[in-house]
């Protein structure tokens, strides 16, 4: 007997039985935090994706040394001045957004996000000021990503009843990564391949 046949023979006496849908529990943790998420667990969770994780009093510093000064760097529309280091940079913004092409040339894109997720590592966008839109963040080969410790949710769950779901939200978890072709893990192919995440101090 194959797999499939196996399968659907248990399916098929599962139904003359008279197998009815069973209720799955919903009751995911919700609440709001008391307290901030855990910065230490965030900080574990997205080392462990292959992504680079600094700790900053000081933004503006830690992001003119994560970009060399012969590179080409954006910034979206609406990223807090105090963040943004003394060099040049170019920005994204309505009406005149970067083109595909122009898009392609940009070697680092800094942009701060909405919140980040501690149980997953995980830090999510929804093109509020300061994020820029998807495009911005997934063609350039290196991400800079910036979030502040409050803004850190210990739980998937707690994320979503934080998130407008009618935003276009973008969920990172490392730098991109692929492992289709014959298991091996192959980074860059969906967005960028570096990504640095700094988690500004309070």
């Amino acid at each position: 007997m194959t797999a499939r046949s196996e399968i659907l023979a248990r399916i098929r006496a599962a139904v003359a039985q008279g197998a009815t849908a069973q209720e799955i529990p919903r009751d995911y943790d919700r609440a709001p935090l008391v307290g901030g998420g855990d910065v230490e667990r965030f900080a574990t969770a997205v080392d462990e994706y292959r992504a680079h994780v600094h700790r900053a009093t000081d933004v503006a510093a830690a992001v003119a040394a994560l970009i060399a000064d012969d590179v080409t760097a954006a910034l979206p529309s609406g990223f807090p001045s105090g963040w943004r280091p003394d060099r040049a940079f170019i920005v994204d913004c309505e009406p005149t957004t970067l083109s595909a092409p122009e898009l392609d040339a940009v070697d680092v894109v800094v942009t701060g996000c909405r919140l980040g997720i501690a149980a997953t590592g995980t830090i999510v966008l929804d093109a509020g000021p300061g994020q820029g839109r998807r495009a911005l963040t997934l063609v350039p080969d290196h991400h800079i990503c910036v979030i502040r410790a409050d803004q850190i949710v210990d739980t998937v769950p707690q994320a979503f009843a934080a998130l407008d779901p009618r935003r276009p939200l973008t969920f990172i978890s490392g730098p991109s990564a692929t492992s289709d072709i014959e298991l091996n893990r192959v980074e860059g192919v969906h967005g960028p391949r570096i990504l640095d995440v700094i988690i500004a101090a309070p």
